[in-house]
């Protein structure tokens, strides 16, 4: 390392993303000085902790994307991690139910694409449903026996620890303010307490604010970072009962979300949702919670409308379901009749960090962004927690072959 750097590389960001980059950082090139910055006290506070724990494989994701790769690798090797580090996860398995005749052309066509990917699954019919979720009701599903769940939140401590056991630093507390990037000689970073960190390389993993990073950085991301939050509700522990492991809609391709489902959490509670809404803030985890300056940002970005305009009809119904819980509770009786409004209590809610393209497009793909010295992460949603070890590895074999 030069004496004018400080490390080799600087990472952005202490999600689940950028933690397990820079664990293999470390394993990719022994002796690489690696340091984490991370905005929040802790690691792992917004997407990484809020979302449904659940270990997807890859069966919606079309064939050739980084996602299907990634998901398909990632979901058996996170649960090799999660048993050797002492993380709890379950097989729990996964049903992916049609509940009208109208879906089942899409329920169909995710089986071809399953089987395609090489993911083992099986075609149930009702009676088959109900031997392994009694209290759902369907007309037809798919069984997934190799899903699961796990904490993610001790995934990313798990790979924090690691990390830095092999030299890397994790630095919290450590907001990023400016970055001047100079030819030929790295990147210098300063943070939120005028701290000044030099670099060969910076790797940009910031989540939600990946765009504005990129920005600092002086790129032209190509997108912007449009939030939305998926509100969850639990089952009171009196209901948990009526789910034994996960249950999916049939997802609408239209549209990058999988719609309302059922998981049962390592902590064996049943979480509900979630449902989509715009947020008032990137980091708006409540109706409560605007920041004028994202909320600008947003209206702002001509993107923004072009989804409007495109998904009123979707998203109407989304807000609908936000502000009434009768309408919610609605939703969830279409795979569990059971259910009642007394039968749900509000949930931690979480943000999505949703890149939105110049012309409206949803960027539905992971994004990643090469420039002098600098990878950016500009789309990581999910598998992204799933996928988080092939997906470290991807990001640092660029940055080794960028400082090579």
């Amino acid at each position: 390392m030069s004496a004018a750097h400080d490390c080799d590389v600087l990472v952005i960001g202490g999600g689940i993303v950028g933690l397990s980059t820079a664990y293999a950082l470390t394993q990719a090139a022994p002796g690489t000085r690696v340091v984490v910055l991370e905005k929040e006290a802790r690691t792992a506070r917004h997407q990484t902790g809020r979302n449904s724990g659940v270990i997807h494989s890859g069966i919606y994701y079309r064939q050739g994307s980084l996602k299907a790769r990634f998901a398909a690798e990632g979901a058996a090797e996170l649960i090799r991690f999660c048993a050797a580090h002492e993380v709890p996860y379950e097989r729990t398995g996964k049903l992916i139910v049609a509940t009208d005749r109208s879906e089942l052309p899409r329920l169909h066509a995710l089986a071809q694409r399953g089987r395609e990917h090489g993911i083992p699954l099986r075609e149930l019919g009702p009676a088959q449903i109900a031997e392994y979720e009694p209290s759902v009701a369907g007309l037809a599903a798919l069984r997934i026996d190799t899903t699961g769940i796990c904490d993610f939140r001790a995934v990313a401590g798990a790979l924090a620890g690691l990390a830095e056991a092999a030299g890397a630093s994790v630095r919290c507390g450590a907001e990023v303010t400016a970055i001047d990037r100079r030819a030929g000689r790295g990147v210098a970073v300063r943070t939120a307490d005028g701290t000044l960190s030099r670099a060969r390389a910076l790797v940009n993993c910031a989540g939600l604010h990946c765009d504005r990073i990129a920005r600092l950085a002086g790129d032209d991301p190509g997108m912007r970072i449009v939030p939305f939050r998926g509100e969850y509700h639990d089952l009171v522990p009196a209901r948990a009962e009526l789910v034994r492991g996960l249950v999916y809609p049939v997802p609408d391709p239209a549209f990058p979300f999988l719609g309302v489902h059922l998981t049962r959490g390592v902590d064996g509670g049943v979480h509900v949702g979630p449902n989509a809404v715009a947020a008032l803030a990137r980091e708006g985890y409540d109706w409560r919670t605007l920041r004028p300056y994202d909320l600008a940002g947003v209206l702002g970005y001509p993107g923004s409308w072009r989804i409007a305009r495109r998904h009123w009809r979707y998203g109407a119904g989304e807000l609908r379901r936000s502000l009434s819980r009768s309408a919610f509770t609605a939703t969830v009786r279409r795979l569990l009749p059971e259910v009642t409004a007394g039968d749900l209590r509000p949930a931690r809610a979480g943000v999505r960090a949703q890149a939105v393209l110049r012309d409206g497009t949803l960027a539905d793909d992971f994004l990643i962004q090469e420039s002098p010295h600098t990878v950016h992460v500009l789309n990581a949603p999910s598998p992204a927690a799933t996928a988080s070890l092939p997906i470290g590895r991807e990001i640092a074999g660029r940055v080794v072959r960028a400082m090579r």
